[in-house]
C-alpha cells in the first residue's frame, strides 16, 4: 500500500541557508509513520506506545538527498511497505514535489516491548491490517535505484 500525505515546508525545518535541514526529513518520515498508523492502518500509534507498551525503534536507515526544499514548497510524503518479517517493517518512504523526488529513504522497524526493550513478534492486529492492504500498483525504485514489481508487501 501507498500512504500519502502533503505538507509545506516551513521556516521550522530550515536551516541558516533557507532550505531544509536534512535531519528535519527524518522527523517528517517518523511523523508519517504516526500518520499511516493511525490513517492508513486504523490502529493508534500513540496508544500502541502508550498503554500498550510497543515501540519501534529504527535499526536501519538508508538515505538518498537528491534536491533541496524551501520553505513554502509544497511537497508529498509518501510511503510503502517493502517488506514484513517476523519482528519488524522494512519501509520506504519518499519526499516528492510534483514529480521532482527530494529525498527517499528506506528504514527498518524492529517491534519492541518499551518495558523490557526487547524485540517482540509483530503484534497480530498490524499483521491483519498488513494482510489487509491491497496490492502496491508499482513499488517506488529502492534507494540503490533498481525497480522493482508491483506486489503486496512481502509477510513472513
Amino acid at each position: 500500500m501507498h500512504f500519502e500525505r502533503s505538507l509545506r515546508i516551513r521556516f521550522s525545518h530550515c536551516d541558516p541557508a533557507g532550505i531544509v535541514f536534512f535531519p528535519q526529513y527524518l522527523v517528517l518520515f517518523n511523523q508519517l509513520v504516526e500518520d499511516w498508523f493511525d490513517h492508513g492502518l486504523g490502529i493508534g500509534y500513540a496508544h500502541m506506545l502508550g498503554p500498550r507498551r510497543i515501540g519501534l525503534p529504527i535499526v536501519r536507515l538508508e538515505c538518498d538527498f537528491r534536491a533541496i526544499s524551501r520553505m513554502g514548497d509544497d511537497v508529498q510524503l509518501g510511503l510503502w511497505v517493502e517488506r514484513a518479517g517476523g519482528k519488524s517493517l522494512s519501509l520506504h518512504m519518499q519526499c516528492r514535489a510534483g514529480a521532482q523526488l527530494r529525498v527517499q529513504a528506506r528504514k527498518v522497524l524492529v517491534f519492541t516491548n518499551l518495558d523490557t526493550h526487547q524485540a517482540i513478534a509483530i503484534p497480530e492486529d498490524v499483521r491483519a491490517a498488513l494482510q489487509a492492504l491491497p496490492p502496491v500498483p508499482m513499488r517506488p525504485a529502492p534507494v540503490a535505484g533498481a525497480a522493482t514489481s508491483a506486489a503486496r508487501p512481502e509477510l513472513s
